[in-house]
């Protein structure tokens, strides 16, 4: 059956709108039709290069949709069930799954080298990060299902697969923000408006958001910022300022860039907290000298998935969300169709929107 997609036919290339024939589900699979799929930065990195990827892929890992059919030996979703994609499942079986690690499965990203679908022209295709979400119908592992959690709507329940996910996990899993606790987020796109929602769940004395456009500031405070920085050379001396001079206790970086992981560390107090969220290049050297090191007694660490494990964390986010805690449609910029995913992607080469939701 013949279905439209986003191709990346190869790496640095343009994004293209073309039909697609996909297989009916085999065993252990499930084929959805897309109800909506975000469009996320790491995307934009599968597509530079940034993260390597087979091609060509259809991209799109952040999806929601309808199950229309399911291979023999999947039972625990039928025709007709809502799904969130999970593009990251746990094997269940590696060292990082047998430590609890899910989020760092060592397995998790091995169906992206598989052949899921062809071209009308017959050129084999593959998932981008497993699940090919942006495309109006996808196949994918059984694995890479999750039930939508009861009263979230199917085109909000996207932006779980992702961004929500990424950015809970990171405040919650990976800094642990305590109550009174004071943050610092770098880079307002769907990760960190999501981070800054964590951070006022999680019951933040005063949350500060960063970001190189002054034009998200009123996205930021809705989410629950309580003050806004514009990113400059002095943005981490701006932060100590609101904060008594000291800094702040966790800064989450999620934009992957040099520069503003050295101001996130540098923007926190002594025996702070830095947690890198944002994907970025080789090229991006980040440096520090052994003294500062022991002097400061902070802590970096990296965040995949935002730690998260899916299969847990869904029922919770559900839960802050029909209790009004986190609102998804904040994170939402723009709502588009599937012919204005090129588009939203030169929008983030530029650096504008928060997210960009793909409805179909």
């Amino acid at each position: 059956m013949a279905v439209r997609a986003a191709v990346l036919p190869a790496i640095g290339s343009p994004l293209e709108i073309t039909g697609i024939d996909l297989p009916e589900p085999g065993p252990g699979q499930v084929r959805v039709r897309l109800a909506a799929a975000g469009v996320c930065h790491s995307d934009l990195s599968l597509s530079d290069g940034t993260m390597r990827v087979p091609v060509p892929a259809v991209l799109g890992h952040e999806g929601a949709g309808t199950v229309v059919a399911v291979g023999e030996g999947v039972g625990h979703v039928a025709p007709g069930d809502g799904v969130v994609l999970n593009w990251a499942p746990s094997c269940g079986a590696c060292h990082a799954c047998s430590l609890g690690e899910v989020w760092l499965c060592a397995n998790a990203l091995s169906g992206a080298a598989d052949v899921y679908a062809r071209t009308t022209e017959g050129t084999d295709l593959h998932p981008g990060l497993n699940v090919a979400a942006f495309a109006e119908e996808t196949v994918v592992s059984a694995s890479c299902v999750l039930p939508v959690p009861d009263g979230v709507p199917l085109a909000d329940a996207a932006l779980l697969g992702c961004a929500v996910l990424t950015g809970y996990g990171a405040v919650h899993h990976s800094a642990r923000v305590r109550a009174g606790e004071t943050v610092a987020v770098f880079g307002v796109g769907g990760v960190g408006l999501s981070a800054l929602q964590a951070a006022r769940i999680a019951g933040a004395s005063k949350i500060v958001a960063v970001d190189v456009s002054a034009e998200k500031e009123e996205l930021a405070r809705a989410a629950g910022a309580t003050d806004y920085v514009v990113a400059s050379d002095t943005t981490a001396r701006e932060i100590r300022g609101l904060t008594g001079k000291q800094g702040v206790d966790v800064a989450v970086e999620c934009a992957g860039r040099a520069v503003s992981i050295r101001a996130a560390w540098d923007s926190t107090r002594r025996g702070g907290r830095t947690t890198v969220v944002g994907i970025g290049g080789k090229d991006q050297q980040v440096t520090f000298n052994a003294l500062e090191i022991f002097h400061w007694g902070r802590t970096l660490s990296g965040c995949v998935y935002g730690n998260s494990d899916p299969a847990q964390d869904l029922p919770v986010l559900a839960e802050h969300i029909r209790a009004g805690r986190l609102d998804l449609s904040a994170l939402v910029t723009e709502r588009i169709s599937l012919d204005g995913i090129p588009a939203a992607f030169e929008n983030m080469l530029a650096g504008k929107g928060g997210r960009a939701l793909v409805v179909f």
